[in-house]
């Protein structure tokens, strides 16, 4: 790592930075509404179109963990790492099936959330207020792991100074950074990053179809590439006794590897965010054709991945595996494109922890805030309290990143998948089935949250004694596997379970807002709403 700070770098970061910074804020004029509502504000009036629409679901998935923590993976342990692909290529076919479901229930009845739909559904403020919470906790270490890759990219250019400078000054271009990311996500909301997105993506595949071509070459094509990588990966971990990677996945790894891709892409459309993003648009015509092009990502995707090896090859040297792409970076290409290669990461951050922050405080406000604290708020009353939580949530996720070790950041968002997925019942299963009980859906929630939680915390790794990983034994099987995806199926088992005996119970199923029309409803049809909130107790009861 360079001793000193590289100006040409930071001069071409800075002039992005600053570019998109510009962008954010004047965002706030963008098909700007008279109306002081969630929808304009948190949704972008729910007005955007297909590619409006794809860069900001873009911008919302391929983040700077992207950027920094996928390649970083293959970096330390090989081709396991590789698990973000398949995953990214099975959830498209997922998301076409239910997507346009939720899109057209939350425009016909004004949902803001997942939660607000869970309430609306199940007629449960129980189940709602879970699912909230569920969707707050595992939003704010993914918005950390953004803060993360801002920091990384600072740290290699060699901004704040060295281990030893005062703290203040060491994190000083980070608070900055946090500080303007937090200034125009409250002035201009859901806008700003769906405008700088177009940047974002921009960079990122210049980044990219220069970085497969130009590294290569370099360092001598892929084949010599591939075989430093499997040396490295040949040596003994003397923490462990064995092999530090590998370039695929050893036969004891295929359950682990499998697990974790299906798991990951159940999970990742349960996410607050990419909900957000895909309510923000103005047609469920809009959302099926994303999830016909979104999968061209899925490419860059792979190729971004082969970093990792490209790292190895050249001999990048680091304590924190997530310094090592932007470190390759910076050794292996001239300073001017290095700072256009840092600006795309730490553009690539600012978008989805934006994005993040806004489906928070969404989730606080609509189903916390106005279900438990002031349900007689107003609109403008609603907006205020959700761009004060926004701020709020960015905090929380500086605090994290401040305090903690940076390598925990990745475990942590890990976790968060692991609780997230625990809501796929309620929120999937009741855009296709009134069936499930609302309090068999409680209490699968509860069984898959606290078996996860407990079976994540027993999880050593060489550096941490607690929360080392997401893989452990699989109960009945043997095998190691995803606990994300075993607590889902304990979910599921508990809730089906649990549901046939509360039928039989003649337990009180609480009063179903919707309406069988309403899951194919388009913005055009009859009896839309797009700017009020849910009446409580309308619909069928179906």
């Amino acid at each position: 790592m360079n001793g000193g700070v590289n100006g040409v770098a930071l001069t071409v970061f800075i002039f992005f930075f600053v570019a998109v910074t510009v962008m954010g804020f004047l965002a706030a004029r963008w098909r700007r509404s008279e109306h002081d509502s969630l929808d304009e504000w948190g949704l972008g009036g729910r007005s955007f179109g297909t590619w409006i629409t794809w860069f900001l679901l873009g911008g919302d998935l391929y983040t700077a963990y992207t950027f920094v923590a996928v390649p970083a993976a293959i970096y330390a342990a090989g081709a396991s790492g590789f698990f973000a692909v398949p995953y990214t290529i099975l959830v498209y076919p997922l998301i076409f099936t239910f997507l346009p479901r939720l899109w057209s229930v939350s425009h016909r009845h004004g949902y803001v959330t997942t939660s607000d739909f869970v309430r609306g559904r199940f007629g449960s403020k129980g189940l709602s207020l879970a699912v909230a919470i569920t969707g707050i906790l595992a939003t704010m270490p993914y918005i950390a792991l953004q803060l993360v890759g801002i920091q990384a990219v600072l740290d290699v250019m060699g901004v704040g100074g060295g281990e030893n400078t005062n703290w203040f000054i060491k994190d000083l271009p980070l608070l900055i950074a946090f500080g303007v990311l937090a200034a125009y996500t409250y002035s201009s909301g859901l806008r700003a990053p769906a405008l700088i997105a177009f940047v974002k993506d921009g960079l990122i595949y210049l980044v990219i179809a220069v970085a497969i071509i130009y590294i290569p070459i370099k360092l001598g094509g892929f084949d010599d590439i591939f075989a430093a990588a499997g040396k490295k990966f040949e040596q003994i971990n003397p923490a462990t006794g064995k092999p530090v990677g590998a370039l695929a996945p050893g036969e004891a790894g295929h359950w682990t590897y499998a697990t974790l891709a299906l798991g990951s892409a159940l999970a990742l459309f349960m996410y607050p965010h990419s909900i957000t993003a895909t309510l923000s648009s103005k047609s469920r015509d809009v959302i099926r054709r994303n999830t016909t092009i979104l999968p061209l990502y899925s490419l860059m995707l792979g190729l971004l991945a082969l970093l990792g090896f490209m790292a190895i090859a050249a001999g990048i040297k680091v304590q924190n595996g997530q310094l090592a792409i932007p470190q390759l970076f910076e050794d292996m290409f001239p300073d001017w494109f290095t700072g256009v290669a840092f600006a795309a990461i730490g553009i690539g951050a600012l978008v989805p922890a934006a994005i993040m922050s806004i489906a928070a405080a969404n989730l606080f406000t609509r189903n916390i805030y106005k279900d438990f604290i002031k349900p007689d708020a107003t609109p403008a009353q609603e907006t205020k309290v959700s761009k004060l939580v926004s701020l709020l949530v960015k905090v929380g996720a500086l605090v994290f990143v401040l305090t903690m070790d940076k390598t925990v950041a990745i475990n942590f968002q890990l976790l968060g998948g692991i609780w997230i997925l625990q809501t796929m019942p309620a929120l999937v299963g009741g855009l296709f089935t009134r069936w499930l009980h609302r309090w068999a859906l409680i209490a699968g929630w509860a069984v898959g949250m606290v078996y996860g939680t407990l079976a994540a915390y027993g999880v050593a790794s060489p550096t941490q004694k607690h929360f080392g990983g997401s893989s452990k034994e699989i109960p009945g099987i043997g095998e190691i596997g995803y606990i994300g995806l075993t607590a889902f199926v304990l979910n599921v088992i508990v809730t089906v379970v649990l549901t046939f005996v509360l039928k039989a119970a003649k337990a009180p199923e609480g009063i179903d807002e919707t309406s069988p029309g309403d899951y194919t409803a388009d913005a055009g049809d009859k009896g839309v709403q797009t700017d009020l909130p849910p009446v409580v107790g309308a619909g069928s009861g179906h």
